[in-house]
């Protein structure tokens, strides 16, 4: 495999593809093998083009992350405020 096959098996992995839409993902691999499979400029460009485009309905259609986002983190140091505030409340 090449360099753009690679990648673009990573991030197919990491936005779950396979679940959310699996004929995308691998139209995706498709195009990320053509690129890598030729020294056109012309063609790399088509490609690419095409493949930037399906990698990013992919991204839309990725499940949301459960967590570490930055509302997760804001959450998380409210929670321990929070926890701090009733601590000192309680007398300790």
């Amino acid at each position: 495999m090449g360099a753009v096959t690679d990648a673009t098996e990573a991030e197919l992995v990491k936005l779950h593809a396979d679940q959310t839409a699996p004929g995308l993902g691998e139209l995706a691999l498709s195009l990320a093998r053509a690129i890598d499979g030729t020294d056109a400029p012309t063609a790399i460009a088509v490609a690419g083009r095409e493949l930037r485009a399906v990698m990013a309905d992919l991204r839309k259609l990725a499940p949301v992350g459960e967590e570490g986002d930055s509302v997760d983190d804001i959450a998380a140091q409210r929670a321990k405020r929070r926890a701090a505030a009733r601590e000192q409340a309680a007398g300790g």
